[in-house]
């Protein structure tokens, strides 16, 4: 797969957007009278990773906006009889095409249809649809993303010289109905498949964590240590949501830190990393995304091919799709996320942290 760097897409990104804006901005004005809004933007919840509430509706909204294009921002608050309604009134209110993170194909391939139906257009965002009838999907490398943490976790138990035969490593994916969940389980499966298999490793416990949701990560994981006699020696977490729980359960138990993966680079991922509890976290760039969607967005309401680089399989359907690189931040390279606006100093350099920043 083509790996681009950072910065580089970013510039064709954002170029994409500001090229097609003045175009955009005519279609709007001519819509105006007939639609208050164009775009439907259809985000999942609050919980599962605070991107959805503090990144991507700021970042896509700047886009859009900037493009001269009129949206709508919801969020379902993980209910997918909102998110139908909210995806019914944006209809209501004149939006031909809708961006969206799915909650679960169901409900989504649903939404995508009440669109393209009618001769709209759909994208899936970050979440592929299955079965849904989305002319592209946005999304970051999530074989990429599995496969970095869990060399991540590796590289962490060969530090602790804990890589060896007699050593387990337990796995707690993300909610089975995020098609993301499989694409990063994957790529853990690609880097310790084979070594389990060979006996390097030890095969630990594995389960997904309904709906990402930390208080259920939290159970699992302290079912987990019960199981295996507080004997784990390395954790692959989905994202940081989880990996703060297995935090919390280490804590409770009295137990020293052990390699252990997140993703989403949160203030309290960070805060953990520095702090010992966490080997790494998995950063997406998420303006990186919002600008490809975007862009995505104002291709599609122009009749035109939105920019992708590969392709994903949606039962046996080819999905255009735009892959993004993602990045392995540790306690080494934590403050390229300062350098780069993503988090602040004082979001995580503060109250018993701040001893770590150096």
């Amino acid at each position: 797969m083509k790996r681009f760097g950072r910065k580089g897409l970013i510039l064709v990104l954002i170029g994409g957007v500001a090229a097609l804006a003045v175009s955009a901005a005519a279609v709007a004005s001519t819509k105006k009278k007939s639609a208050n809004i164009q775009v439907c933007v259809l985000l999942p919840d609050t919980k599962s990773s605070v991107r959805w509430t503090q990144f991507d509706p700021k970042y896509i909204g700047a886009a859009l906006k900037k493009a001269g294009v009129t949206y709508s921002m919801n969020n379902a608050l993980n209910d997918p009889s909102k998110q139908t309604a909210q995806a019914q009134a944006c209809q209501a209110a004149g939006a031909t095409g809708v961006i969206e993170v799915a909650l679960d194909n169901g409900s989504a391939s649903a939404i995508e249809k009440l669109f393209t139906s009618k001769g709209g257009w759909a994208i899936d965002y970050d979440r592929q649809t299955t079965g849904g009838t989305a002319a592209d999907y946005v999304a970051f490398d999530g074989v990429g993303v599995g496969a970095a943490q869990a060399n991540g976790i590796l590289a962490g138990m060969k530090a602790n010289h804990t890589y060896k035969k007699s050593s387990t490593v337990a796995e707690l994916w993300g909610g089975q109905t995020d098609q993301n969940a499989f694409w990063f389980k994957s790529g853990n499966d690609k880097v310790l498949n084979p070594l389990f298999k060979k006996h390097v490793l030890k095969k630990g416990p594995q389960q997904f964590v309904p709906d990402w949701d930390a208080n259920n990560a939290a159970t699992i994981f302290d079912q987990m240590l019960v199981k295996t006699n507080n004997k784990i020696q390395g954790v692959i977490a989905a994202n940081d949501n989880i990996a703060g729980a297995v935090v919390a359960d280490e804590k409770a138990h009295h137990l020293k830190p052990i390699p252990l993966s997140g993703q989403d680079a949160t203030a309290q991922g960070i805060q953990y990393i520095i702090a010992g509890w966490q080997t790494g976290t998995v950063y997406k760039y998420v303006p990186l995304e919002a600008n490809a969607v975007a862009a995505a967005a104002v291709a599609l309401l122009h009749g035109k091919k939105p920019k992708t680089n590969s392709f994903r399989l949606n039962q046996g359907k080819k999905e255009p799709t735009l892959v993004l690189p993602v990045q392995w931040i540790t306690k080494k390279n934590y403050k390229e996320l300062f350098q780069q606006h993503w988090l602040s100093k004082s979001e995580v350099c503060i109250g018993q942290y701040k001893k770590f920043c150096k």
